[in-house]
C-alpha cells in the first residue's frame, strides 16, 4: 500500500494531465508545488480505481499538488474522517476550491456536519466560515430542515459576515441563504 498507490495514481495524473489548464494555473498563482491541471470528472474516474483508506487519503492530503488534495477527500472513508481530523484539513486548505470538494465529497456525507459547520461560521477564520456555509448550503440543498432557532442563528451570522466577506465566501452565504428563504 501506500507508497505504491501513491506512485500510481501520479502516473494517471501525468497521463491526464491538461498542460493549458495546468500552465495557467500556476500563472495565476495556484498555491502548489505542482498542478497537473486534471479537471474534476477525470479526478473522480480515477478516485474510482482505487480502494478508500484512510491511510492513501492522508498521503495525497499531505501532497502539496492540487489533485491530491482533491482525490484525498474522494478517497477518505466518510466513517474514519473524524471532526478533529476535519479540523486540520481545513486549517491547511490551500485554494477555495478544495474547500468546495472536500465539503461536498465528504464533510457534508458526515453525521456531525451540522454540529461542526455551525462552530465553523462562527469562527474568525474565513477558510472555516467558507467550510461551514459550504456544508450547511449542501445539507440543505438535500433536504435537510433547521430548527428556527438555528436557522436565526444562521442568518444573523449571513448578515454580520456578509458586508466584508470574499467573493467566494460571499457566494456561499447566499447560496446557503437562499435554500432558508425557500423554506
Amino acid at each position: 500500500m501506500g507508497n505504491s498507490e501513491i506512485q500510481d495514481i501520479k502516473k494517471e495524473l501525468r497521463a491526464a494531465m491538461n498542460g493549458i489548464l495546468s500552465a495557467k494555473m500556476r500563472e495565476a498563482g495556484a498555491p502548489y508545488k505542482l498542478v497537473f491541471g486534471v479537471e474534476l470528472p477525470r479526478l473522480q474516474s480515477i478516485a474510482a480505481e482505487f480502494q478508500p483508506s484512510r491511510a492513501l487519503a492522508q498521503e495525497l492530503w499531505n501532497e502539496n499538488i492540487r489533485e491530491c488534495k482533491l482525490l484525498a477527500a474522494m478517497l477518505m472513508p466518510p466513517q474514519e474522517f473524524l471532526p478533529e481530523m476535519a479540523d486540520i484539513w481545513i486549517d491547511e486548505i490551500p485554494t477555495d476550491e478544495v474547500a468546495q470538494i472536500l465539503c461536498m465529497q465528504l464533510i457534508s456525507k458526515e453525521p456531525w456536519c451540522a454540529t461542526a459547520a455551525f462552530e465553523w461560521i462562527a469562527s474568525p477564520s474565513a477558510m472555516r466560515q467558507l467550510c461551514g456555509f459550504l456544508c450547511l448550503a449542501r445539507l440543505l440543498q438535500q433536504g435537510a430542515q433547521l430548527q428556527e432557532r438555528s436557522a436565526e442563528e444562521l442568518k444573523d451570522q449571513a448578515q454580520s459576515l456578509l458586508p466584508n466577506a470574499g467573493l467566494s465566501l460571499r457566494k456561499a452565504i447566499m447560496a446557503t441563504t437562499s435554500f432558508l428563504s425557500e423554506k
